[in-house]
């Protein structure tokens, strides 16, 4: 298989850096003017361009100029001889990516153009990524219901307002995702959107991983590393479930916002950093202030714009329409055709109480696709305990808690191919997190 498709434009049949090229593994298609350059771009889609050509004239820029506005993902390598080097800063202007000064090392040139390639592949993979994001990303106002309404009604009031913001609200109800539209919508947008979940994190790894550390901080810091804080700055920094945040780490938190000011762990000098914050938590934060397990100051700046975000089973006319959404997003993402769900099924989860909210939601959605028989889904394919109006699915009563969360997660890394990151984004739980449930539950990583 050819290593690219390289569109080269040089006089000569085949030129010089035509025959190396296709040497060194590439298929190359060639012309021999500019002109022609134009059509085979179009008819061929090369990888990459590398141009040979003189710069005198103005008629190569102008070629670089259209060639950019047909695809601008194609970089454009320019060969330049040595007393034309000083236009290169035209040519880069013009849209040319790099360029190597002739006569051409061969050793060089498969270099860049492999370095060029991989650049073009990265692009079009973060593209796609982000493509799909943006497909199967979840409206946090979804629905149709009077407390979705009146959490948009209250989002929009405060999302250019560039402050602070406490999410609250109940395990699963889509906290991140309010978030991250929070942040796509405000005026941060053009910066990164940086996530860290405080739960679960010792006071030397959650200050680490937000502040950065200096070489020899502590065992094991072998080399400097920045922090969270330093990726978020102009951006958004999201510290979900931020009340199971250490309380020593708070004041640093505090002075991070209030001062825009923080330390690397093990030094000396301040930094600044300018970056919105988005807290979010399950738990009642007053409550936690009461009992000096939460930093009274730190409250009362995170959440001087607090935002509720409603349980599922306040919002019960959404529950169908939400079902209906992700059962087109994992057909789709599963390859496995359309999905349905019969009349019973949609009494069934619009009566159930989801306790797990929007997150429960999905997963039991996930386990009825595998264990459908067809392709409409029907009551007898979910796994669901008790609902509002009593019991809606049968199970085995007879296992532990761990026993079910264990063939769960062995379910989904099967429907995976034991791909951990697949899974781990299906569970909706972290890399790290799945395999220390895979070690202490004994489930496989990977089929046999």
């Amino acid at each position: 298989m050819p290593r690219g498709k390289i569109l080269v434009v040089e006089s000569g049949r085949p030129g010089l850096h035509t025959r190396l090229v296709k040497a060194q593994g590439f298929e190359v298609h060639q012309v021999d003017s500019l002109a022609d350059a134009e059509q085979a771009f179009a008819l061929h889609r090369p990888d990459v361009v590398l141009l040979d050509r003189d710069l005198e004239g103005g008629e190569a820029l102008e070629s670089i100029r259209r060639l950019r506005e047909m695809d601008s993902e194609v970089p454009i390598l320019l060969l330049l001889d040595p007393d034309s080097i000083h236009r290169a800063v035209e040519a880069v202007r013009a849209g040319a990516e790099q360029f190597l000064s002739k006569p051409v090392d061969p050793a060089a040139l498969e270099v860049v153009l492999d370095r060029l390639l991989e650049r073009l592949r990265q692009r079009k993979r973060t593209l796609a990524e982000e493509s799909r994001k943006i497909r199967f990303a979840v409206n946090p106002f979804f629905g149709t219901s009077p407390a979705v309404a009146r959490l948009e009604e209250q989002v929009k009031k405060v999302v250019m307002l560039d402050r602070p913001v406490l999410i609250q609200g109940e395990t699963g109800v889509g906290k991140s995702a309010l978030a991250r539209w929070i942040h796509n919508h405000g005026p941060r947008n053009s910066s990164a959107f940086v996530e860290m979940n405080c739960a679960g994190l010792s006071k030397e790894l959650l200050e680490s991983d937000l502040f950065g550390h200096e070489k020899g901080a502590f065992t094991g810091a072998i080399s400097a590393k920045p922090g969270l804080m330093e990726i978020a700055h102009r951006g958004t920094i999201f510290l979900d479930e931020i009340g199971d945040m250490d309380l020593s780490v708070q004041p640093k938190i505090l002075k991070a916002i209030e001062e825009r000011q923080y330390r690397h762990l093990g030094g000396t000098e301040d930094r600044t950093v300018d970056a919105r914050l988005i807290g979010a938590t399950h738990k009642d934060l007053p409550q936690l202030v009461a009992e000096g397990r939460f930093r009274g100051d730190l409250y009362y700046r995170v959440g001087g714009l607090p935002i509720n975000v409603p349980p599922l089973r306040e919002r019960r006319e959404d529950i169908v329409p939400l079902a209906t959404y992700f059962l087109e997003r994992f057909a789709s993402e599963w390859q496995c055709g359309t999905l349905a769900i019969s009349p019973p099924t949609e009494r069934l989860l619009a009566s159930h109480h989801w306790r797990g909210n929007i997150r429960e939601l999905k997963n039991a959605l996930e386990r009825a696709i595998i264990y459908r028989q067809g392709p409409t889904l029907h009551p007898t394919d979910f796994q669901l305990g008790a609902s509002v109006q009593g019991p809606v699915a049968e199970g085995d009563a007879s296992l532990t808690l761990a026993e079910v969360e264990s063939r769960h997660i062995q379910l989904v890394l099967d429907a995976c191919g034991g791909r951990v990151d697949e899974a781990a984004r299906k569970l909706d739980i972290s890399r790290s997190s799945l395999y220390q449930r895979v070690q202490r539950l004994g489930a496989r990583k990977s089929q046999s």
